[in-house]
């Protein structure tokens, strides 16, 4: 059986979950079913999301974006460390 993955996005926090069984089923990080919606790249180039993303913030703003979701469905280019991606948020 195919799973389905269900996405409850939020411009500040977001909720994951997955039916197993014919139930819905959150998925927990760090002890929470709130994922922080942010997203960036860690030192070694890599997506990170969630609380990683979230803590790096202060430290790291260049590799970190938040409240993207007031952009979706714009025509608008972000840049991600030294990544700079253009065309529509969200397709």
């Amino acid at each position: 059986m195919d799973k389905i993955v269900s996405i409850d996005l939020g411009t500040t926090n977001s909720v994951v979950s997955i039916v197993e069984n014919g139930r819905p089923r959150v998925i927990v990080e760090s002890g929470d079913g709130l994922l922080p919606s942010v997203v960036g790249v860690d030192e070694q180039g890599g997506l990170i999301v969630g609380y990683p993303t979230r803590n790096q913030l202060v430290l790291a703003p260049d590799r970190t974006v938040k409240s993207i979701k007031r952009r979706m469905g714009e025509e608008t280019q972000v840049r991600l460390a030294e990544e700079k991606g253009s065309g529509t948020v969200c397709r």
